[in-house]
């Protein structure tokens, strides 16, 4: 699993050219699908709340997590128990966009990316990482973050990272964002990274789908964007 939210989370774990991307928008309406010799085909579409919950699960950082920690910050994460993080994420299902996608295959969905406006997420905006970016890092709600993903057991390593991050980028294009931003790890430059370390992708996930990165000022980790 591309697993979420472990270790001590001091910051968020986390080229070029645009392609197709900007046309996802008006794709987005139709679920991807990618054909993958000897397995399933991946579908995407926007999370709905009780998938989300079943791929959660009630064991493990997702279903501890809930996908709060960039949400909450400090004393507030702590104060926070499992339960009312969960309750707060299905909260977000009632107000505005979904605040990610999914990925199916054979109905069953098998893996989750988060991605909202970035001022819905504190703790990233408070990062280091993105601090280290400079003082041109573009703000505002049209400036979007690809900030975690979960993966199934038995689904990893085979595409469904990128389906979910092409339908994040679709995703918020197709709610006005201008900008999509991701914060992964560079595995090269930290060989030690296990999958609780890449719970925000790779540098090489994001460059596929088109990323570019705009800084490297912390070892081993990037601040990626993509333009639409």
């Amino acid at each position: 699993m591309i697993r979420p939210f472990a270790d001590s989370r001091e910051d968020p774990r986390p080229e070029a050219g645009q392609s197709a991307r900007s046309a996802l928008a008006a794709f987005y309406a139709v679920p991807m699908v990618l054909n993958l010799a000897g397995s399933a085909a991946i579908t995407t579409g926007p999370a709905s709340w009780p998938d989300v919950e079943r791929l959660f699960g009630i064991r493990g950082e997702p279903s501890r997590c809930w996908c709060r920690w960039f949400a909450l910050t400090g004393q507030d994460w702590k104060t926070t128990p499992p339960k009312a993080r969960k309750e707060q994420l299905k909260a977000k299902f009632d107000d505005g966009p979904e605040p990610g996608v999914l990925a199916f295959r054979g109905g069953e969905a098998v893996g989750w990316c988060a991605v909202e406006p970035r001022q819905c997420y504190p703790r990233i905006e408070r990062s280091r990482i993105l601090r280290a970016a400079g003082p041109s890092t573009p703000e505002g709600p049209a400036v979007w973050s690809v900030s975690c993903f979960v993966v199934s057991p038995g689904h990893r390593r085979s595409g469904v990272a990128a389906a979910l991050l092409d339908a994040a980028v679709g995703h918020a294009f197709a709610h006005g964002a201008e900008i999509v931003e991701g914060y992964p790890v560079d595995p090269s430059l930290r060989p030690k990274a296990g999958p609780a370390d890449l719970y925000q992708g790779t540098v090489k996930l994001f460059g596929a789908a088109g990323f570019s990165t705009v800084s490297t000022a912390v070892p081993g980790r990037a601040v990626m964007r993509l333009r639409r």
